[in-house]
């Protein structure tokens, strides 16, 4: 059986849902601890999407995070999302081990696919990516490390026969539809007066629009390598071990080159809205040089998805800091077109 297939089946029904009085039982019931009176149960995370809790062994000096996927969204029950979700995301971490000599993604200390719960290493005493980008730190040795650690991952798993148990399609689809569709049709996202105005001429932009509805079904395309699919800082944490890779929830077969755009896409976006150096060239070489026996994907192919990023974080639902300030929205704005309409073939 390959590695990562026995991770996937998740049940549509939870057997035991998971709160702060029954998740000490449960970590017994696994053998992590000895004594469900010796764990301190903490919020971990902005817990938009899962439950998830840091449980903490006072006894033994040990922590995990436990997260539970449920179909309605933790922060957004109106929201529903496949439960599913979960399994293709501790397939990934299970598939991509044998690449991550780095320790870029958290380690697995239990699976349980009949109450979809996943519970992961505890990285304690890290910084999320986003939150530093904010403050105009220097991230640019983590972002060189997570971009090796992606060309090993798209490398490795490239040409092999993963696309049936990694289609993860509903997920997939779901964060397609907010990054290559919603921006581009009437919706009313809150937008600013001026921005709106903006967003109306993009619409009305039909050769970008088609541009885009062509990468959306090129992302779409079931082949090419196992991707994470939203390497976005705000799943980046850096640390003194360096950064670490988180939540691989929309995880599917797919192209590579999207990979490695979102993250360049979201250091170029910081770079706007900060005035720092956005380091793309160095990251982009990172990636480029960890590649072996075969090539990596055309600049111009990530620039263009690169540049679909940026607008869907300024037009889209899902705003990056900063672009709130109309100057910034605008810039990121024409960058984003110009990469989309005519993307460069290097970061040169």
């Amino acid at each position: 059986m390959p590695a990562g297939e026995t991770f996937l089946p998740v049940c549509c029904a939870l057997l035991m849902r998971l709160d702060e009085r029954n998740l000490g039982r449960y970590l017994v019931g696994l053998g992590l601890i000895a004594h469900e009176n010796k764990l301190e149960v903490r919020t971990a995370g902005d817990g938009n999407i899962n439950w998830v809790r840091l449980a903490v062994a006072t006894d033994i000096g040990r922590s995990w995070v436990v997260k539970q996927a449920r179909s309605s969204l933790e922060a957004f029950p109106e929201y529903r999302a496949p439960i599913e979700r979960i399994g293709f995301e501790a397939g990934y971490f299970d598939r991509v081990e044998r690449f991550d000599d780095d320790r870029v993604c958290p380690r697995i200390a239990h699976f349980d696919a009949g109450n979809a719960v996943l519970v992961l290493e505890d990285l304690s005493d890290c910084t999320r990516m986003d939150r530093l980008l904010r403050s105009a730190q220097d991230v640019s040795e983590a972002a060189v490390k997570i971009a090796a650690f992606l060309a090993r991952v798209h490398e490795g798993t490239s040409g092999g026969d993963l696309s049936q148990h990694f289609r993860n399609d509903e997920m997939r689809g779901i964060h397609g539809d907010h990054i290559f569709l919603l921006p581009y049709r009437d919706n009313d996202f809150p937008l600013s007066p001026a921005i709106t105005e903006i967003a109306a001429t993009v619409r009305g932009n039909s050769n970008l629009v088609s541009i885009i509805d062509a990468a959306y079904r090129r992302y779409l395309e079931p082949n090419g390598a196992l991707v994470h699919a939203d390497v976005q800082p705000t799943n980046i944490l850096i640390g003194t071990d360096g950064p670490k890779l988180l939540d691989a929830e929309i995880a599917h077969v797919g192209d590579p080159a999207f990979d490695i755009a979102i993250l360049l896409a979201h250091l170029r976006l910081a770079s706007i809205a900060v005035g720092a150096d956005s380091h793309i060239q160095p990251v982009w070489e990172s990636y480029a040089n960890a590649f072996t026996k075969k090539k990596a994907p055309l600049f111009r192919d990530v620039a263009r998805y690169a540049g679909i990023e940026m607008l869907r974080r300024t037009l889209g639902a899902a705003r990056a800091p900063g672009v709130e300030r109309d100057e910034c929205a605008r810039r990121v704005i024409e960058v984003g077109i110009g990469l989309v309409e005519d993307p460069p073939d290097s970061p040169i």
